[in-house]
């Protein structure tokens, strides 16, 4: 396995960890009624609770695009020292993104999101030029 793939399956886990996290903070919130209910309407959650929630989402968002550039080196055979060091970098934000937006450190969570966002991208420029 590349070391791309390896860390786009420990995203992938990651991902599912924060899905946990929020999970578990919904939960807090709202106790057994609310979490085995339909889910009909949408409470009014903890500011905690709520940042776990949008950085789930944003996880979401970011792992397409995260996993897009994956597969064009993949596919492509494309893998340098630069993607893997892309690759790393973006896990290693993505990690810190979760504290960051969890416990609202303003301007770091934006730095910590562009510093994944901007690995991503040039993996895809990369692919696309080589």
């Amino acid at each position: 396995m590349s070391a791309e793939t390896t860390a786009l399956g420990l995203a992938a886990l990651l991902q599912a960890v924060q899905i946990g996290l929020a999970g578990y903070a919904m939960h807090r919130d709202m106790g057994d009624e609310w979490n085995v209910g339909p889910r009909d309407t949408t409470p009014e959650f903890s500011p905690l609770t709520g940042r776990l929630r949008r950085a789930v989402a944003n996880h979401f968002e970011s792992l397409a695009l995260f996993t897009i550039a994956v597969v064009m080196i993949s596919i492509e055979d494309r893998s340098t020292a630069l993607t893997v060091l892309c690759a790393w970098l973006y896990l290693a934000a993505r990690i810190l993104y979760v504290p960051a937006y969890a416990l609202g450190w303003s301007p770091w969570r934006s730095v910590i999101w562009a510093a994944g966002f901007l690995p991503t991208m040039i993996m895809i420029i990369y692919a696309i030029l080589t």
